[in-house]
């Protein structure tokens, strides 16, 4: 495993700089939030930027990972919306153009995955509405996946259609394709009472392609640095490596922004001993 950190965390920094600083802290991946001065792929330079970025990876020795979390990007006064379930096709279909510009950019960077979830149900609409949307939208993502060789970390996300591992098990069984893989939120297990984790690690192992890692209490979706939850990391560490997973552990703290450095140097000094033990 490498230990990671996700760029929503760094708000503040020129993104480029965040990198140097990430790396000199000691990181070996990073979660790339796509956003308004981060690989736009709306931007009129998004393919010399991309190539930009690809090169500082490689000098830095850093892995990646693309997320597709960005709170404003599509809609400036709305947050995260559209989505793949978005009552209207016109906005589902802007969402669907989005995560296929992910998808091109993973794949110019070498990117271990693309990183996205489902969405909030704001309309009140049945749930087999919901998933017909979100089935139907996930379609052609997984499909230009496949064209350009990228796979696709879903994410389950709490309040949202998917948000839970039994759900994201659901949906496998939806919309089957060798491209569609897991995201797995730590904190978010804890958060929904998916434990004991590792034992949810055990059975989903082989799936998992991304991990986001941080601290959380039962019943309150609330990033928090580690210590000021309830979680035992060292068994959940533990699962991971022995359910092989070698991919990225990436730090998700993006309220942290303010004290970036700090963080992502605590964060760092707390993982790297538990992945040498």
């Amino acid at each position: 495993m490498r230990v990671g950190y996700n760029t929503n965390g760094f708000a503040h920094h020129d993104p480029a700089s965040a990198l140097e600083v990430l790396a000199e802290i000691g990181y070996r991946s990073v979660a790339l939030t796509l956003d308004h001065a981060l690989l736009n792929p709306y931007a009129a330079d998004s393919a010399g930027e991309v190539e930009r970025y690809r090169r500082l990876l490689e000098r830095l020795g850093l892995g990646s990972v693309v997320e597709t979390g960005a709170r404003f990007l599509l809609d400036p006064r709305v947050k995260h919306e559209p989505t793949l379930v978005s009552p209207s096709a016109e906005g589902r279909a802007r969402r669907i153009d989005f995560l296929c510009r992910a998808i091109d950019i993973a794949a110019a960077l070498g990117s271990d995955c693309v990183s996205l979830w489902a969405g909030v149900l704001h309309d009140g609409a049945p749930q087999e509405v919901a998933w017909q949307r979100l089935t139907e939208s996930l379609g052609p993502v997984l499909a230009h996946a496949e064209r350009r060789g990228v796979v696709v970390g879903f994410e389950p996300e709490p309040g949202m259609v998917v948000d839970t591992l039994t759900s994201f098990d659901r949906l496998r069984g939806l919309v089957p394709s060798e491209r569609l893989r897991l995201t797995l939120d730590v904190g978010h297990l804890h958060c929904q009472g998916e434990v004991p984790i590792a034992a949810w690690i055990e059975q989903f192992g082989p799936a998992i392609v991304n991990v986001h890692i941080e601290d959380m209490r039962a019943g309150v979706h609330d990033h928090l640095m580690f210590g000021e939850g309830e979680i035992d990391f060292p068994p959940v560490i533990s699962a991971l490596s022995a359910a092989g997973y070698a991919g990225g552990l990436h730090v998700e703290l993006s309220r942290h922004s303010h004290a970036a450095v700090d963080t992502a140097r605590q964060a760092f000094a707390f993982l790297r001993p538990l992945l040498k033990g």
